[in-house]
């Protein structure tokens, strides 16, 4: 059996992922979720957590957002501190860009059908919503567009069943992670 560790800001990521992953892990994949409270919590706990990790065959993803921050030295941050556990040759960093909800505005065919909405997939192919990892407001544009139905963790756990995996979801970030999943040999995509 291997193993998939995911070491996530808040709890939104882990219900994004258990609804995409359940559909693409490969069968001898089992997965674990290490839910930080936050940012600053997630990078102090990182390095501790994954040297002391015990279970042999892991392979690590960490991933938080990007909110205003410069990626590059997020990412850079992320790096030295999962170098510094000895992990850097089994881990995936991944930084959705500038917010999670990003993943979501891209692919508002899966909005529609996890909050039970009309009407949202038409604004697809709008400006706003064609590159949604220019947003620097997603969690917002998201709330108005589907007036206030849409809950961090909730609405997370309704979305990602229907997100699109197939590399149509229009956040760069989002085919991004899925690209480097298939990268860590861990989906069956």
């Amino acid at each position: 059996m291997r193993h998939l560790v995911c070491l996530l800001e808040e709890p939104s990521a882990k219900e994004m992922l258990q609804g995409i992953l359940k559909n693409i892990l490969a069968e001898d994949v089992h997965d674990y979720y290490m839910v930080f409270e936050g940012k600053q919590d997630l990078e102090k706990r990182l390095m501790k957590r994954m040297k002391f990790w015990q279970k042999p065959d892991s392979v690590f993803l960490v991933m938080r957002d990007k909110d205003s921050g410069d990626c590059m030295a997020i990412k850079q941050s992320l790096l030295d501190k999962v170098t510094e556990a000895g992990r850097q040759d089994i881990t995936l960093i991944r930084i959705a860009c500038h917010e999670l909800e990003s993943f979501y505005l891209g692919d508002l065919a899966a909005v529609e059908k996890g909050l039970e909405l009309k009407g949202l997939s038409r604004h697809q192919h709008t400006k706003k919503f064609r590159k949604p990892d220019n947003l620097a407001n997603a969690s917002e544009e998201l709330s108005k567009l589907t007036k206030k139905t849409y809950q961090k963790v909730s609405g997370s756990r309704a979305i990602a069943p229907y997100l699109k995996i197939d590399g149509s979801n229009k956040s760069h970030s989002f085919n991004i992670l899925l690209d480097g999943l298939r990268k860590l040999s861990v989906v069956t995509l």
